[in-house]
Formats: structure tokens, C-alpha cells, sequence
């Protein structure tokens, strides 16, 4: 099956005409679920959704079997939950309710999945809408021809959102028309605003000079206002919702786990199967589908730029990640066991082995990133002194040279390096940034490369290309003020979530643990529950809760990048380890 870039699901051929490098893994998904599609004997019926959502993946599977191998995962999770009730922990009677529940749970999770990853990728493709616009807007002010700024805009662009627009374009190829009407009606659905701003783009093909600036300058500030609108609803809808999560799903089991040492007192039993049942698997598993439907509420994403580990800054061997992991595990069970106990070790060595691992693996990453960004906070300047000094009758190239000796930043780095290629080796504007040894050829943004086929333009057209590239400079710098604005709309509920995953929880129930441990030197807890099964028991649920709870933040603040998300996850982990710890062992000694 061929990728598929279209908002509704519709197919399109890969940017190279082949297959799409970011499917690889995708033939053992596939017999997974074909696997797991082999055991329900029932029919899972339909889900047009279901159908739509797996059609804009674009994996090689269809919607019957995706429901089938749902089902299938359901009934292998409560196999696997009976099984373990019964043989491990001795709760037959526990056994079948909490395998039906949990069972039923997996089953609907699954069924969910494939609508929330194809929601998660629109939202992260519709982030680069803003700047499609202004590659659409810049080909119009120089020529107005909606054909010709609709094929800039695909080629000057990259992504899902990119690719889409070309297959309209081809099809629309010899009818008259852009294809940037039947690109916006198919993503009007998850973006109005996009199909206004295009509309806009189109009409001002046939509006005289004047309008025809008015008409363009209403694209670029649809497209953010729409973006602004869209995700200043959602910061604002989110509040409820988030607290909800945060109150019964952190704060009220946290505040549970604080009264089971004081259930022994009372004659209360608290059996160990309801603990781990409670905690690990029902409590965890409601995490991940809140924090799932949270996440796909989210309407536009501004994800951080991609970097793979072809990028020459990023080692190719993973095995230093998995050597500094187990080392860490390692060390981390001799030292937790000799100054808090043997159990505390079989639940934060893991977690700190795996932490680092994560911090080790994606940190490369991360660095890149962060010069991106840098990269990219100087673009507007830099865009701006070149537009000026086009429109006084400078070349580009001199433009760029004068930008060089002002632009104290990142930015001027990369347009120092252009420069000096300019010079050396005789390359053009483009050649110099976009070349195989250009000033970009390490800085995987894609906004900095659509601002460098901006200036090769630019330096095509000449002295009319000016007032454009300033233009582009005003809305680059607004678009960075919308990404900021929503990020700081967003921090008060992301910043409690992740400091709670990883410094309020584990303190807590540290603390609890080594309580109850303290009143069990006097007489037992309760019947079932030893300290040391409470300890594993509850933490692993602060655990799994630095996992789910970076993973949401870190969602909604930037959208879900696999990098960054593993990397917050990784530190989340180590932070939540040593702070478990510290709740152990400091509480011993003040009690």
C-alpha cells in the first residue's frame, strides 16, 4: 500500500517513490496484528472511523482485521490477568472480574488506537500549515499565478501536509484549476481556517494589485489567527479535564496509598491482589485512555524538528545506550539495596537502568534540536536585514554578506557558512544553503530551509523580491509569538503534571512505604499486605505514572515526538528512582 498523506485517507505515492523511510518496523506490526486478528472467532463488525483512521496511516491492513486483532488483544489480556491472579498471587476469586474488566479495557483501547495515532498525525501535519500559506503568499506577491504558488508551496515544504498538497496539484495538473481548493476542502474538516486562508490565496490570482496585497495579507493572518483561536480553546477546555485526570487518577490514589498503613489498625483488610489490581493495571490503563482522549483533542501541534540518527551528530550504534542503562540498573540495585532494601532495588533499579538508557540514546538528539532552534529564533532578523537591503537595490548575496556581520546568533553562524561557500566554490544562493555541503545540510528544520528557497527566490526575482522577504520576516516572527503564546497557556497544567510524575509521587509514596514499615515492627499491617509488597506494588505504579504523565505533558505542550518524548520520559524516570528513594530513606530517619 502506498503512503498515504491525505487528511481523509486518501493515497498518495512517497516524496521518493518508493517506500517511505518512516515505516520501517511496519512488517512485524503487521503480523502482530494479524496474529493477534487470528484469535476471536467472532465478528468484530464495522467502524467507518475505525476504516477512515487506518486508511490515513497507511499501514498494509484493513479495518476488519484491526477490529478482529483488537478483540484478539483483549482476550489475550484477560487470559494473561487470570492466569496471573490465579497462579502468581493465589486470588482466583479476584481472577475473572479483574480479567473481564481489564480484557474489556485492552479490547476498547485498541479499537481506539488507530483513531488516536491518525488524529495525532493530523494534528502534528496541520502544524506546518502557517508556513505552507506564506510559501503560497510569497510565490503570489511575485507572481500572481495560483498554479504556480501551489506547486512553490509543495516543493518549498516537506511532510504530510506538503505531500498532500502535491497530489492535488498533479491531479490538477491541465484542468485550469490549483488544486489548492480540493487540498483545503479536504483539510477543512480539522483546519477552517486553512480552506479560508487558501481561498483567499486563490482569489488573488484575479484581484487587482492593491487588493490583491489585501487578499494576502488576509491569508497570513487567517492562518494564524485560526491557529491562535484553535489552540487558545483548547488551553482553555483542557483546564477541566486535566484537573479531573490529575485529582482521581494522581492525587486520590496517592492519598489511598497514605492511608493503607493505618488499615491494619482498624481491622481493615487490604488484600495484595486489589493493590496490584488497583494500582498497576486498572489505575495505569485509565491513565493511558484519558491522557489519550486529551491528546487528541488537541487541534494544531507544533512538534520539534525531526532528527533520525542518520544525522552526523547523532552516533549510529545504540549499544552505548544499552551499556550505560544496565551499568546504572546495576549499580543502582547494589547501592538502593544496601541503604533501603532488597524490594525498593527490584523496582527503582530497572527504572533508572532505563531512564539512563533513554537520556543516552535520544540526548544526540536532543543537542541538534536544540541548535534548530536557536537556528530558527534569529530567522526573522535575518529574514528582515536581507529584505531590506533587497528592496534598496542589493543583490541577495551582498545582503547576505552584510546579515553576516550583524547577526550575532545561530543564525548568523549558518549564513556565515553560506557565505564562505558563496565565495569558495562559486554555489549559488540555494546551493550554498540547500546544497549537499550546505549551511543547512545539518540543521534538519524545515522551517530554515523553507526560509532559504525564500532567499533563492528572492535572489531570482531581484529587487521586487523585497518587500516580500520582509513581509515573510513580520509573519515568521508572529508565528513564533503564537507558539509561544500557546506554550505558555499550556505550562500551568503541563508543569504540575511532570512535577508530579516525577518528584510529588514517588516522595509520597516513599514516604508511605517506609510508615507503614515502621508500624509493622509493632504488629502486622493487615493480613495480606506486607510492607514490602506494598513498596513493590504501589511503586511501580509511580512508575508507570512518570512514564504516562511526561508522555502527556510533553504531548501537550510540543505534540508526540518519539525523541523527545523519550529523552523527558528517560529523565523522568531517573528523577522519580532517586526520589523514591529519598522518600524511603529520608523518612526512616525522621521517624
Amino acid at each position: 500500500m502506498a503512503a498515504t498523506d491525505g487528511a481523509d485517507g486518501r493515497r498518495s505515492k512517497s516524496p521518493a517513490g518508493g517506500r517511505d523511510p518512516t515505516r520501517d518496523g511496519d512488517d512485524y506490526l503487521v503480523a502482530a496484528v494479524e496474529a493477534l486478528a487470528t484469535v476471536p472467532p467472532w465478528d468484530p463488525g464495522t467502524d467507518p472511523q475505525l476504516g477512515r483512521a487506518v486508511d490515513f496511516l497507511g499501514r498494509d491492513l484493513d479495518a476488519e482485521t484491526v477490529l478482529r486483532a483488537a478483540d484478539g488483544a483483549g482476550v489475550v489480556a484477560a487470559v494473561a490477568v487470570a492466569v496471573s491472579l490465579t497462579v502468581f498471587l493465589g486470588a482466583p476469586s479476584v481472577a475473572v472480574p479483574a480479567a473481564l474488566l481489564v480484557g474489556l479495557a485492552v479490547a476498547a483501547a485498541a479499537r481506539y488506537l488507530p483513531r488516536g495515532l491518525a488524529t495525532a498525525r493530523r494534528t502534528r501535519a496541520l502544524g506546518a500549515a502557517p508556513e505552507l500559506v506564506s510559501s503560497a503568499v510569497l510565490r503570489m506577491r511575485l507572481a500572481p499565478t495560483p498554479e504556480t504558488a501551489a506547486a512553490f508551496a509543495a516543493e518549498t515544504s516537506d511532510g504530510r501536509l506538503a505531500r498532500c498538497l502535491s497530489a492535488h496539484v498533479r491531479r490538477a495538473r491541465g484542468t485550469g484549476r490549483s488544486g489548492l481548493s480540493s487540498f483545503a476542502d479536504e483539510w477543512a474538516e480539522w483546519f477552517p481556517a486553512l480552506r479560508r486562508a487558501l481561498t483567499l490565496v486563490e482569489s488573488a490570482g484575479s484581484a487587482q494589485p492593491e487588493e490583491r496585497e489585501r487578499a494576502l495579507d488576509g491569508a497570513l493572518d487567517v492562518t494564524l489567527e485560526g491557529t491562535r483561536e484553535a489552540m487558545a480553546e483548547f488551553a482553555a477546555g483542557v483546564q477541566g479535564p486535566a484537573t479531573a485526570l490529575y485529582a482521581f487518577g494522581v492525587l486520590l490514589p496517592l492519598a489511598l496509598v497514605a492511608l493503607l498503613p493505618t488499615a491494619g489498625t482498624v481491622g481493615l483488610e487490604v488484600p495484595l491482589a486489589a493493590v496490584v489490581v488497583g494500582y498497576d493495571l486498572l489505575l495505569p490503563a485509565a491513565l493511558v485512555v484519558a491522557s489519550g482522549w486529551l491528546l487528541a483533542r488537541r487541534p494544531v501541534a507544533f512538534p520539534p524538528a525531526p532528527v533520525s540518527r542518520s544525522h552526523p551528530d547523532v552516533p549510529d550504534s545504540r549499544w552505548p545506550a544499552a551499556v550505560a542503562g544496565a551499568a546504572v540498573g546495576a549499580g543502582a540495585w547494589l547501592v538502593v539495596a544496601r541503604i533501603a532494601a532488597p524490594w525498593a532495588a527490584l523496582v527503582t533499579a530497572p527504572a533508572a537502568g532505563l531512564g539512563v538508557g533513554l537520556v543516552v540514546a535520544y540526548r544526540p538528539m536532543t543537542a541538534v534540536r536544540d541548535r534548530v532552534a536557536a537556528v530558527e529564533s534569529g530567522l526573522p532578523d535575518a529574514l528582515y536585514l536581507v529584505g531590506r537591503e533587497v528592496d534598496r537595490g542589493r543583490s541577495v548575496e551582498a545582503a547576505l554578506d552584510d546579515a553576516v556581520e550583524l547577526l550575532d546568533s545561530a543564525t548568523g553562524d549558518v549564513f556565515e557558512d553560506a557565505v564562505r561557500q558563496q565565495r569558495q566554490v562559486r554555489a549559488g544562493v540555494r546551493e550554498s544553503f540547500l546544497g549537499e555541503h550546505g549551511a543547512l545540510a545539518t540543521v534538519p528544520s524545515e522551517r530554515a530551509r523553507s526560509t532559504a528557497e525564500l532567499l533563492a527566490v528572492a535572489a531570482s526575482e531581484g529587487r521586487p523580491a523585497g518587500p516580500a522577504v520582509v513581509a515573510m520576516a513580520d509573519h515568521l516572527d508572529d508565528l513564533q509569538g503564537v507558539e509561544r503564546t500557546i506554550r505558555r497557556d499550556l505550562e500551568r497544567v503541563t508543569s504540575t503534571l511532570a512535577n508530579t510524575a516525577a518528584v510529588f509521587g514517588p516522595l509520597v509514596v516513599g514516604a508511605t512505604v517506609t510508615l507503614a514499615e515502621q508500624m509493622s515492627t509493632d504488629g502486622p499491617l493487615t493480613a495480606a499486605v506486607s510492607p514490602a509488597a506494598l513498596g513493590l506494588a504501589v511503586g511501580a505504579y509511580v512508575m508507570a505514572l512518570a512514564v504516562i504523565l511526561t508522555v502527556l505533558a510533553t504531548g501537550l505542550e510540543r505534540g508526540l515526538d518519539r525523541s523527545l518524548v523519550g529523552y523527558r520520559v528517560g529523565r523522568a524516570l531517573c528523577l522519580a528512582s532517586a526520589v523514591f528513594v529519598a522518600g524511603l530513606v529520608g523518612t526512616g530517619w525522621l521517624v
